[in-house]
């Protein structure tokens, strides 16, 4: 991979990770590199998932963004819970 891959990767993961996190009613309290984690991991497994489903593409595709969306809001509200708990242990 190159730099500019990296880093349309990480830009890429700050937007569907800030997406999730719009979606997500309520207040989340994780850090912004935790959203952008977040967010490459829910593109990631999006991308896998629509690639399962023979959605194929080269370049934007309507239905692969909404599987990495709908995955990374998922993720948010786990990692928000489980940030929540490892805070209220401390």
């Amino acid at each position: 991979m190159t730099v500019t891959g990296i880093i349309t990767a990480i830009v890429f993961g700050l937007i569907i990770g800030a997406v999730a996190r719009l979606l997500v009613p309520g207040k989340q309290n994780i850090p912004i590199w935790l959203t952008i984690i977040v967010g490459l991991v829910g593109a990631f497994i999006g991308t896998f998932i629509a690639r399962a489903l023979n959605l194929r593409t080269s370049g934007w595709n309507f239905w692969e963004t909404i599987f990495q969306i709908v995955v990374a809001v998922i993720l948010v509200v786990l990692v928000s819970n489980l940030w929540a708990r490892r805070g209220a242990r401390h």
